[in-house]
């Protein structure tokens, strides 16, 4: 079960990216440092201790269940690290199985007229008006790579309104904020989407995506939960093919 869910979790072209980011030059870990990172935290509890994760305790891997440890040493062994988020949310293994679980059907599916991308530009836009640091990062990391646009959410983050989007993502983020914001939703909403090529389902999906990171934004915001450092440079560099 695990292994099938990290499969669907991590694409695996754009989870080769998102590994292949992380030991850029310029960026926090590289070369023998990354290696060493690896082979500490495959030995290690699921989250450092001396580090600032949440203000629950982080279990140690060996008092947890066995799906959610296999979840865990997968994920790490394809992207170099392992997201907080897992570590943090592993204090509730019931609840854990099931915020992955609706995560995976939200922004992994295969159907729909959203783009990776796009899920992941909802994502940010929402959670900054959340106040979401967590989510703020680490989703922007993840549109970064998919996107190919580096300096995309940046612009998203000090204000979408004047961010240089397509005509799409502008009028995405713009219902996607409306669920967010708990605004009155009306027929107009939906034809300004439908203007730009969406669908009712895809209303669904905008909406579903925004409402599903509401709950993860206040969880964060509960635990204190705080992004990895890897995050901050991910997909900020193009990655040098010729070193593959």
């Amino acid at each position: 079960m695990a292994t099938n869910l990290v499969s669907k979790l991590i694409r695996p072209a754009a989870f080769t990216q998102f590994a292949s980011s992380v030991a850029q030059p310029g960026c926090l870990f590289r070369g023998k440092a990354m290696a060493v990172v690896k082979a500490a935290n495959r030995h290690s509890s699921s989250g450092d201790h001396t580090e600032k994760i949440s203000r629950y305790p982080i279990p140690y891997r060996k008092d947890l269940p066995y799906d959610i440890v296999e979840l865990m040493e997968e994920v790490e062994s394809k992207g170099g690290f392992l997201p907080n988020v897992f570590k943090a949310l592993s204090h509730r293994p019931a609840e854990f199985r099931a915020f992955f679980a609706y995560y995976n059907e939200l922004m992994n599916k295969d159907t729909g007229g959203l783009t990776k991308a796009d899920r992941e530009l909802i994502v940010v836009a929402t959670s900054i008006q959340n106040k979401c640091l967590y989510c703020v990062i680490s989703h922007s990391a993840l549109h970064r790579i998919y996107s190919k646009k580096p300096t995309l959410c940046d612009q998203v983050i000090v204000n979408y309104e004047t961010a240089e989007l397509a005509p799409r993502e502008r009028a995405m983020l713009d219902f996607a904020l409306a669920v967010c914001r708990c605004d009155t939703i009306t027929e107009e909403h939906f034809k300004s989407l439908e203007k730009v090529g969406f669908d009712r389902e895809d209303a669904w999906d905008i909406a579903a995506i925004t409402a599903f990171f509401a709950m993860s934004n206040r969880l964060a915001h509960l635990t204190d939960m705080r992004p990895n450092l890897e995050f901050f440079n991910m997909g900020r560099v193009p990655r040098d093919k010729s070193k593959d």
